[in-house]
Formats: C-alpha cells, sequence, structure tokens
C-alpha cells in the first residue's frame, strides 16, 4: 500500500514538471519574412527580437526583410523563409488561389494604412478621381500597400489602369520618392507617413491608424498584420508556432504599458529615421491599432472576406473564413503571460 502511495505521489510530480516544462520548439532556428520591418506596422516583432523574447522561448528567429509585404510572400512562398508577417488579406488571396496558409497571431486590430496626396504635386486636391494619369507610391506590388491603394481608388471611380503604380519600400526612400516628384500621391504606413504628415507634405485622404477610422472606412472591424505559416508548417511545427505566438503575445502586452523611454530601449535608434520625436508621437496616435493580445475576431475576419471579395481584383470565391486563422496558439499564450 505504501509502495503504490510512494509511487503514485512520485507519478503526480513527475507530471506536474512535465506540465510546467514547456516542450521544446521542433525548429529552433527560422526566418521569418517581412515587408519592411523598420515601421510600427511590424513593431511587435521588433520587441520580441530586441527585448529577447524570442530567445527566452528557444527561438533563433531571423527578421528577414522586404520592401514590401507582397515580397515577403514570394520570398515564404517560394520556400526562402518557414514564416511570414503582413496583412490579413494575404491568408485570403492565397486561399482563393489554392494555397493554404495560416494565421496564427494578429499584431494589429487595425491596418495602419495610409493614403495620402502630395501637397506639392497636387496643391489644389479636392477629390480622389484627381489622381487619374498620376503616379501611386507603393511599397511594393501585390503588398497591403498597394490592395489598400487600389481599394481606397476603386472607391472613386479610377481604376487599376487609371493610375501608375510604383514601388517605393516603407523606408525614408518613400518620402524621397514624394518628395522629387516620382510619385504624387502614396500608400504607406508610420513612421514615414507621420514625418510626411507633421511637415506638411501629404494631405490624408484614408487613414486605419486606429479602430475607429477602420471600422469607418470599412464598415467593421478590420484586422492588420499577422503572423502566418503555410497549414503544413503549423502541423508539422505546432511547438515552434506556439514558442513563435508566446514571444508576439508577450511584446504585445509589453506594448500595451511601454513608456517612451521604453520604447527608445526596445527600438534600434535606426527604426526611428532621425526623428525620435515623430517617432514617439506616430506611435501614440497609432498605439490603440496595435492588438492588445494577438487574438483575432470572427467579425473582424469576416469584414475581411467581404471587403476582399469586393476590391481583391476579380477572386470573389466563397470562402470558409475559419480555413484562414486560428486563435488555439494565441489562446494559450495569453495563459503563460496572463494577458485579459
Amino acid at each position: 500500500m505504501l509502495r503504490a502511495l510512494v509511487a503514485a505521489t512520485l507519478s503526480a510530480h513527475g507530471a506536474a514538471r512535465s506540465q510546467e516544462r514547456p516542450e521544446k520548439p521542433e525548429k529552433p532556428k527560422l526566418t521569418l519574412a517581412v515587408g519592411g520591418k523598420t515601421t510600427l506596422y511590424y513593431l511587435p516583432l521588433t520587441i520580441a527580437e530586441h527585448l529577447g523574447f524570442f530567445a527566452e522561448e528557444g527561438l533563433e528567429v531571423e527578421l528577414q526583410d522586404h520592401a514590401g509585404g507582397g515580397l515577403a510572400l514570394q520570398s515564404l512562398l517560394h520556400g526562402r523563409a518557414d514564416v511570414g508577417a503582413g496583412g490579413f488579406e494575404h491568408t485570403i488571396l492565397l486561399r482563393q488561389r489554392g494555397l493554404t496558409c495560416r494565421a496564427f497571431a494578429l499584431l494589429g486590430r487595425a491596418p495602419q494604412l495610409v493614403f495620402g496626396v502630395g501637397t506639392r504635386a497636387l496643391p489644389d486636391f479636392r477629390e480622389v478621381s484627381q489622381l487619374r494619369g498620376r503616379r501611386v507610391g507603393i511599397s511594393a506590388p501585390d503588398s497591403s500597400t498597394h490592395w489598400f491603394a487600389r481599394m481606397v481608388l476603386a472607391r472613386a471611380g479610377v481604376a487599376a489602369a487609371d493610375v501608375e503604380y510604383v514601388g517605393i519600400g516603407t523606408s525614408t526612400a518613400a518620402a524621397a520618392a514624394l518628395r522629387e516628384g516620382r510619385i504624387d500621391a502614396l500608400a504607406s504606413v508610420d513612421p514615414v507617413i507621420s514625418l510626411l504628415e507633421f511637415r506638411g507634405e501629404i494631405r490624408v485622404v484614408a487613414d486605419t491608424r486606429s479602430p475607429r477610422g477602420t471600422q469607418e472606412l470599412f464598415g467593421g472591424p478590420m484586422p492588420g498584420g499577422c503572423v502566418f505559416a503555410p497549414q503544413a508548417f503549423v502541423v508539422r511545427y505546432p511547438q515552434t508556432v506556439q514558442a513563435i505566438a508566446n514571444a508576439t503575445v508577450r511584446a504585445l502586452k509589453w506594448l500595451q504599458t511601454a513608456g517612451p523611454s521604453d520604447i527608445v530601449r526596445g527600438v534600434p535608434e535606426a527604426y526611428m529615421y532621425g526623428d525620435r520625436a515623430i517617432y514617439l508621437a506616430s506611435l501614440e496616435k497609432a498605439r490603440a491599432a496595435f492588438s492588445p493580445d494577438g487574438v483575432v475576431s470572427e467579425e473582424a475576419v469576416t469584414t475581411a472576406h467581404r471587403v476582399v471579395a469586393q476590391y481583391g481584383g476579380g477572386f470573389t470565391r466563397v470562402q470558409a473564413p475559419g480555413a484562414t486563422y486560428t486563435n488555439d496558439f494565441v489562446r494559450r499564450a495569453k495563459l503563460k503571460f496572463q494577458v485579459s
């Protein structure tokens, strides 16, 4: 009887220790492709990298940087990256092409995309239809900025063929393109948009840097950036995906209370494009756009599917929204880090 009691106690103790000790990632070294890692759009991943949150999950993550989300996506699809991050709409558009990628951690509960018109190029700007025959800057073809620009123009009756799209990236090169007259308008993200805005160089036409602005533009909540991977990767490397989700949710939680001095500590100076004050001001303006916990709501997913069906370049096949995302990993991460 005593022997059985001891055995049961040891067994229970072993099970408890097993539960306390998380399983190691199956793929501890991986590449995560992004389209502009110096932008606020990817700030949670920057925090996870520079504050060591990935490392503490047993991961060595290379943030593979590209000029835009479309190029990052191509890297993922061609096997040069293991995981991708970008607009949630990518998962929908890919599925409509027969490729299944699943979002497993939401970075932004608002897209943070802005469409602006150059004040020098069009000083008497009144309506979007004036952009016919003009050049519109985007980060890269097939990126979220490209998709967003097409949507803004389409709503004003301007067809994609009525303008010339120019890939300009998301760094200070985008601002230079506008100043030098190589583009007349642009779709981009912060901090570049704020740099231009604070200096009076653009007039903002459409702004999704807040949940409220997003609601007004899309008629409902719209998910922003997310971390996603091919379904085969999610199935084969669940502990790796969990580790990425853990680090991301921890970064999102950190951002909820981070002050200016914390941000300066967690973000490389080079990411601020030489103007720390504007960077911090743009962050405060966009803070509500970050997801508090990495969870994507069913209502936001429904909005995304509706909008993509309407403006997704001719792809209108009915989708099963649940096939484009899962909240399983971030829910476990929330429990780990006590995120409410």
